[in-house]
């Protein structure tokens, strides 16, 4: 049976910290979901194949999530000739097979939830990857395809993440509105700092996600806003009585992506939050949950 912990530890940073966060049965769900929307965006950055190969890929995946009968052959196909050199992400996709019997074993409507959102997202990032040339590298061009592949890549996480915290916690049903509308903009903020932070590094490998015709200021106005809705989605959750670990899990990342963005626009691409400050922010974060006061400021 695969490690959740163990590959959440190999492929993610912000997400590491913040899934362990959640109670069961949530944790495990989103541990599976975070793994199999790494596996998906895998195929998209792979920058050792050419665009159709990633196209097929994302496509064959996404067929598999729900129908996995040839999933063991699809899997060896994809290390023959792997997509990446990244240690973490090829011992992920090895593990594709037990990641998606995994999810097969949670409660149905939880699965059904992974299985729609995992296709959405793979079919989204295929459409990004077809306009891409024969090598894969591709430009955005507006900042109105910033926000759609935000959205494709991350706003759908929102989503996902939103149906099964409903899901589980059915109390939440009494701000199920207030969620749904900040739902996309709580994913889209964090995958726009990402964006940001990386853009040189991703610039390197044909992927250059800020189009030249947009101004920084934009872009970090845009990544701002959506932060600010984020901090509304997790007031909306504490004022629903969400359990606690929904709040810390979604309260660390808007919190580490503020500070993200601030290191970024004072010192440039690739700046980083000091390790010490990521301590504060978490140490901050539970002394407000152990006070209940509220996640206002922590988040702003």
């Amino acid at each position: 049976m695969a490690d959740l912990d163990d590959l959440l530890l190999k492929t993610s940073r912000t997400f590491a910290l913040a899934i362990p966060l959640l109670p069961e049965p949530t944790r495990e769900a989103v541990s599976l979901a975070y793994l199999l929307f790494r596996i998906a965006d895998t195929f998209e950055d792979a920058t050792e194949w050419p665009r159709e190969r990633r196209l097929k890929a994302l496509e064959d995946f996404a067929r598999a999530v729900e129908t996995p009968d040839d999933l063991a052959a699809l899997t060896r196909g994809w290390l023959d000739e792997p997509p990446t050199k990244h240690e973490g992400y090829l011992e992920l996709l090895r593990e594709t097979p037990a990641v998606v019997a995994r999810m097969n074993t949670l409660a149905p409507g939880v699965r059904r939830i992974l299985i729609h959102h995992t296709q959405r997202t793979s079919r989204g990032m295929a459409d990004v990857v077809a306009k891409a040339d024969a090598q894969g590298h591709f430009r955005l061009q507006t900042l109105q395809d910033l926000k759609d592949y935000c959205y494709v890549v991350a706003g759908i996480v929102g989503e996902l993440l939103t149906e099964v915290f409903v899901h589980d916690a059915p109390s939440l049903q009494a701000v199920k509105a207030e969620l749904e509308a900040r739902m996309v903009a709580f994913g889209e903020g964090l995958q726009l700092v990402n964006i940001v932070k990386d853009a040189s590094d991703d610039a390197k490998d044909g992927r250059a996600y800020l189009p030249k015709s947009v101004e920084r200021r934009e872009v970090f106005a845009l990544a701002n806003a959506d932060l600010d809705r984020a901090a509304e989605y997790v007031e909306a959750l504490q004022r629903g009585g969400a359990p606690r670990g929904f709040l810390a899990f979604t309260a660390l990342p808007v919190m580490l992506a503020r500070a993200a963005l601030r290191a970024v626009e004072q010192r440039g691409p690739g700046a980083k939050v000091p390790r010490d400050h990521v301590t504060s922010l978490y140490q901050t974060l539970e002394s407000t949950l152990d006070q209940g006061g509220s996640l206002r400021s922590a988040t702003a």
